[in-house]
């Protein structure tokens, strides 16, 4: 992914062409800063509007520099190559603000129920990572049982929805929590072994 990398450069606008291919970056917005960083000493003049974003595509975190006459709230998605965004750089998650991190299951949750067939198709796709480890045992609470009985009835046809999932796994009763849940465990932390949704541009 080429990210701008924030030092003002022509090169750090936007995103190069292979962040996405189709509509361009979008993100969840986590926080916004209309009168820059707090922790930015210079005259307000010479700051921009700042925020916090969650990627849609790839669940990365982000700040953008926006526009002066940006009009763009928290919980709004915004194109980040769009005309109220003027630069943006891939964060980390301690560089959040204390609003921001707040906002991020929000976030997560929005992206899911817009978009379920994508992340029900996990459900439908996951394979193994090792001999000894299966993508499906990074959800939380899936063991060998449950990840057997998924592979055993995705066989049978593919899951077309979180309820068609509940219903056919016994056991398995929140399978749309559950990818939210390791979703936002992935955002939040850094050194996890394997990552399954954050940093795959969908």
């Amino acid at each position: 992914m080429n990210n701008a990398d924030g030092d003002g450069t022509p090169a750090d606008d936007r995103s190069g062409g292979d962040a996405a291919a189709d509509d361009g970056p979008t993100a969840v917005l986590l926080d916004v800063l209309p009168n820059g960083r707090p922790d930015d000493d210079r005259p307000q003049s010479s700051k921009s509007p700042v925020a916090y974003g969650l990627g849609v595509g790839s669940f990365a975190l982000y700040e953008l520099m926006l526009a002066d006459d940006a009009d763009v709230s928290v919980g709004a998605r915004v194109d980040l190559d769009g005309p109220s965004v003027g630069r943006y750089r891939e964060v980390s998650f301690d560089d959040l603000t204390r609003n921001a991190a707040a906002e991020i299951e929000y976030a997560a949750e929005a992206i899911v129920e817009a978009d379920e067939e994508r992340f029900v198709d996990f459900y439908n796709e996951a394979g193994p990572i090792t001999l000894r480890l299966h993508q499906l045992n990074l959800l939380p609470g899936i063991g060998k049982k449950l990840r057997n009985d998924l592979l055993d009835e995705r066989k049978r046809g593919p899951f077309e929805s979180f309820a068609d999932v509940e219903e056919r796994i016994s056991g398995l009763h929140r399978p749309r929590e559950v990818i939210l849940e390791r979703i936002v465990e992935e955002i939040r932390e850094d050194d996890l072994k394997y990552r399954t949704f954050v940093g795959r541009e969908e």
